[in-house]
């Protein structure tokens, strides 16, 4: 996996909107290059970026002896996923489960809607085989195989080339899957997926639909992947995978693509904060429609159950939690409150101060305060491509703002900024201190086109002190796949006592290494280290949580500490399953050399005249400010804020009380050296920034309480339907904040509330107060409804 002397290799993110590269030339140089992904002028970004970075126009060959190996994340799949252009399936499943997964879990994505809209299903017929097998593996029903041979032939005849096998207990017993396999292939399938192989996991739900996404989006895959490999023949050529791991085309599934990109960006957020120094470290990506947050702690954090597109995904994925707050987000005002987001003016037209007749967004806000100024921006804007960011229309849409709400232009940008920043600040405290996580003891490795101009103002919002931005941070997604190895990922089900399974797991988890090994072998590794992870719930739960495979007693006592610090307490007493075991192993011949900066020439335009400072707006008051470029920021390479730092891809915003350090190799380091500001301003009347700050705060609030509630349930009810409600309420009863769950209990939890209260009016911080009263609020008697000061 190491590059190859003598060639280039190329580290190539493939975006919805962009595609980033990332070439490393013979001598060892990095330069970097952004294209779109879609354009009339070549046929692939990824390939246009590999030609141009070796100096050849878009109709040549690519010389393959040139080039060492070429490293990729892609949007394919969930582009295929999110438009519903994948390959025609047929669900073969067991009979009397063909409307199982349109069933699901009964849970509404819209609970408000009056007009209930399911998402569309991935397969396009159901074929329903005579078989059955028990939870214990005893055959109910033998398959008939020539009832299936007879209806999936007909399925083939109408052009369908895609089948997805899904038995009831396949997961464990797979024989009948195994054999209506072969009879699919015999009868010319081109893509077959069966459950016991795609998630070999109990949970016939998520199983079935990950196994029909898997057979739906394998196909766009690998023609796109032999596109790329038909074009470099003879280069080694590999995928970024959703669970932060390379894989040669071969072993790049639908089911494994979903998270492709991101996943590129975690690996490259945790690798370049561990090699500055930072073990434990939070991940801020700020995009244009979006910003994503993870967490590093050494190791990578996985989720293993998640919905995309109305899909039902389980397999190993990098945490990756997103949320609606990105440089284009679009701000507006309904005459009582500020709004940042959840729409985005997207890239065309993009913000207003793009010259396209686009809305006011985020990034236009911090063009009014000052944080971005045209003239350290390339001129690419405007209807032809050549114009400079039109800041004058951007004054005169907030001033126009500014007269409806008896404020300054500059007052509205800021309170608008601060919205969206504890808008990305609340997306992180869901990746940690909703987790138990004291993130005040973290990094914020920051990076996207959007992030520098933030990091300050989030990191202050989370109380953390130190922010880490790389020099690759516009392009960090590909960047990652240069620091990335190949991994493999295998599971199996266990269901069994976690005292009584001792022996099952070390058998288990020996073949399951070997497995993975083998697999990584297949793709050219031969040094390479794994780690075995057991999953384990309290019996009468199905919320497991992952632990370092050791012995019984080692592995109880690190799930209670885990469970104690996730959710608060634990079950003492009650015993433990072993639901499932996991060994992931991974190559470690990659051995990267430090990162050096691009040699590309910046892109900002230098300062003009003898201007070397700006005027900028922040946190109620203005601030003098020097403008300095990275690479010529004086010695001892350190700037105190307020001040503007402008590099290649980005402009860094240095608050007041922060100190940028740079390093040319490793990137910029902000540390906190004075105290944070105080509060908001004070006014009279409502203040319509801190209505919609408290109003966001408190919805995360309730938002936490419903994630702990369902992650900690033992009910099906509560666990799958979603069948709960929490809110907020006021010391007077009043509803202040509810969660988007189930509406039917908020018309009379107040009624619960106030009662609980005239009952109890010495009420205490630590009292638990319990009710079902009918005459108090109760609805139906089952339904109990928790009063907590």
């Amino acid at each position: 996996m190491s590059a190859s002397s003598g060639q280039w290799n190329f580290y190539i993110d493939r975006g919805g909107t962009f595609t980033d590269v990332v070439a490393q030339a013979p001598d060892g140089k990095l330069s970097t290059l952004k294209l779109l992904s879609e354009s009339s002028h070549y046929n692939d970004a990824a390939l246009e970026g590999v030609r141009r970075a070796l100096g050849l126009d878009s109709r040549t060959a690519i010389p393959a002896h040139l080039i060492g190996e070429v490293r990729m994340g892609t949007t394919v799949a969930t582009n295929a996923l999110l438009t519903r252009s994948g390959e025609p399936v047929v669900l073969v499943t067991t009979r009397g489960f063909r409307d199982a997964l349109r069933i699901g879990y009964q849970n509404r994505a819209k609970l408000f809607a009056l007009k209930i809209e399911l998402p569309d299903m991935l397969y396009a017929q159901v074929i329903e085989a005579e078989e059955r097998m028990t939870a214990e593996g005893a055959t109910l029903m033998q398959l008939d195989e020539a009832a299936l041979a007879r209806d999936l032939a007909a399925a083939r005849a109408q052009g369908i080339a895609a089948c997805a096998i899904v038995f009831l207990h396949g997961y464990r017993f797979p024989a009948h899957e195994r054999r209506a396999a072969e009879i699919a292939r015999g009868l010319g399938f081109t893509q077959i997926s069966t459950s016991h192989e795609a998630v070999p996991l109990m949970k016939f739900v998520s199983r079935g639909d990950t196994t029909v996404a898997d057979a739906y989006l394998s196909p766009v895959l690998a023609r796109y992947t032999q596109k790329i490999a038909a074009a470099l023949q003879g280069v080694r050529l590999t995928f970024m995978t959703s669970n932060g791991g390379l894989a040669s085309p071969q072993f790049f599934r639908g089911k494994d693509a979903i998270v492709s990109g991101p996943a590129g960006g975690v690996v490259g957020m945790a690798e370049t904060a561990r090699e500055a120094g930072f073990e434990h470290v939070i991940g801020f990506d700020m995009g244009g429609t979006s910003t994503d947050v993870a967490r590093f702690d050494g190791d990578y954090e996985r989720i293993y159950e998640t919905e995309v597109a109305g899909v039902r995904l389980r397999t190993p994925m990098l945490a990756i939690h997103t949320v609606a707050a990105g440089g284009g987000s679009i701000l507006t005002f309904d005459g009582a409150r500020f709004r940042a987001g959840p729409a985005s003016a997207g890239a065309d037209p993009g913000p207003m101060s793009y010259g396209k007749n686009g809305p006011l967004t985020v990034t236009d806000a911090n063009v009014m305060v000052g944080k971005l100024d045209p003239r350290y921006f390339p001129m690419i804007f405007g209807p032809n491509g050549d114009a400079p960011l039109n800041a004058e229309t951007v004054r005169t849409a907030f001033g126009e703002l500014a007269a409806r709400t008896g404020r300054s232009p500059e007052e509205v940008a800021d309170g608008f900024i601060r919205i969206a920043v504890e808008n990305m600040a609340n997306a992180i405290r869901r990746i940690s201190v909703a987790k138990g996580v004291d993130v005040r003891d973290y990094a914020l490795n920051c990076f996207g086109g959007a992030g520098g101009q933030h990091a300050c103002l989030v990191a202050d919002a989370l109380q953390m002190r130190t922010v880490f931005i790389h020099p690759f941070s516009g392009l960090l997604s590909a960047y990652g796949m240069k620091r990335a190895a190949l991994r493999a990922v295998r599971q199996h089900a266990v269901g069994k006592l976690l005292r009584e399974s001792e022996q099952a797991l070390a058998r288990t988890e020996a073949e399951l290494r070997r497995m993975a090994e083998d697999e990584l072998v297949a793709q050219g590794a031969s040094v390479f280290a794994s780690s075995v992870r057991v999953h384990i719930r309290y019996d009468g739960s199905d919320t497991t949580l992952p632990v370092a495979f050791g012995s019984t007693n080692e592995m109880a006592d690190t799930f209670a500490d885990i469970h104690a610090r996730q959710f608060g307490f634990g079950f003492e007493g009650r015993p433990l399953i072993a639901e499932s075991i996991e060994v992931e192993a991974r190559s470690i011949e990659n051995t990267p050399s430090p990162s050096r900066a691009p040699h590309n020439p910046v892109t900002a335009a230098p300062a003009r005249g003898e201007e070397s400072f700006v005027r900028f707006f922040s946190q109620g008051a203005w601030h003098q400010a020097p403008v300095v470029r990275a690479d010529q920021l004086p010695a001892p390479r350190t700037v105190d804020g307020p001040a503007l730092i402008v590099e290649p891809h980005q402009t860094i915003v240095v608050e007041p009380g922060w100190r940028a350090a740079f390093d040319p190799a490793q990137g910029t380091i902000l540390t906190r050296i004075g105290e944070r500001a105080g509060g908001a301003m004070q006014r009279g009347g409502v203040d319509p920034v801190l209505l919609e700050v408290f109003a966001n705060l408190f919805m995360a609030i309730a938002e936490e309480m419903g994630v702990v509630l369902q992650n900690t349930a033992t009910s099906v009810n509560i666990k799958e339907r979603l069948d709960f409600s929490c809110a907020v309420f006021d010391a007077e009863g009043g509803l202040v904040a509810n969660a988007p769950h189930m509406p039917v209990h908020l018309g009379s939890m107040g009624d619960c509330v106030t009662a609980i209260m005239a009952k109890h009016p010495d009420m205490r911080d630590g009292d638990v107060f319990v009710t079902n009263a009918p005459y108090d609020g109760g609805t139906h008697l089952p339904d109990i409804t928790v009063v907590m000061p």
